[in-house]
């Protein structure tokens, strides 16, 4: 893990978007309660869903051999690169397969697509439950993540931010946020990320537990990302 040279202070020209009030302002939720709180639910959701993480990594065994979880490395708060868990969801060959030819969404675009030939049949239901993204209470637990928060993106996306965008690495990344239980990751990574600075300015409690509530049929009926 490192720190890359992302300056999130900087109120930098943001193209007509609003940014001069983005900033994490001090209370004790966000600089207590919110990390005891991740930790807390964390551990308690682990084992209260320990039977369905370890039905999900048995089925990942069967269907793709050796090796449940998928590791790649994110950006978190401000800027610090993580190695986020997953299960794996694609063929073991996908570095073999292009996502050129997909038809579909651009992966640098759109945060998630169901149309990728490189997931498994397996896998294609893992990620429209968002149960491919259980390991990261993992995360949570370490401290890397949070509950709730924008989602953690990659070094390689994150490298053609503009400066304004960056910002939304000043609280860290959550397992579900509020683009999660609105746009959906239907909307251009642009507007996501405009979004994801909304949820930076209402950052507390109340914001935090309506996002996990309404996170949680969103998941059920599959439109979760």
């Amino acid at each position: 893990m490192s720190t890359v040279g992302y300056d999130v202070s900087v109120q930098a020209d943001a193209g007509g978007v609003a940014v001069d009030d983005v900033r994490v302002r001090p209370g004790v939720y966000r600089s207590f309660g919110k990390a005891a709180l991740d930790r807390t639910v964390a551990f308690v959701a682990l084992l209260v869903l320990s039977p369905l993480v370890l039905l999900v990594a048995l089925l990942v065994r069967i269907n793709l051999g050796k090796g449940v979880l998928y590791r790649q490395v994110r950006v978190g708060q401000n800027g610090r690169h993580f190695t986020v868990v997953k299960f794996r969801t694609m063929h073991a060959d996908r570095r073999q397969r292009s996502a050129d030819d997909l038809d579909g969404p651009d992966r640098r675009v759109t945060h998630k697509t169901t149309e990728d030939p490189r997931h498994t049949p397996l896998g294609r239901v893992l990620r429209r439950f968002s149960l491919d993204e259980l390991p990261q209470l993992w995360n949570v637990l370490r401290g890397d993540m949070s509950l709730v928060g924008p989602r953690p993106e990659l070094p390689v996306v994150v490298d053609r931010y503009h400066q304004w965008q960056h910002l939304r690495h000043l609280v860290k990344p959550g397992i579900t946020g509020l683009w999660q239980v609105s746009e959906r990751g239907d909307l251009a990574m642009h507007e996501c990320v405009e979004t994801d600075l909304d949820y930076v300015r209402r950052l507390g409690f109340f914001t935090d537990m309506a996002i996990l509530i309404r996170t949680i049929p969103a998941a059920v009926r599959g439109t979760g990302s």
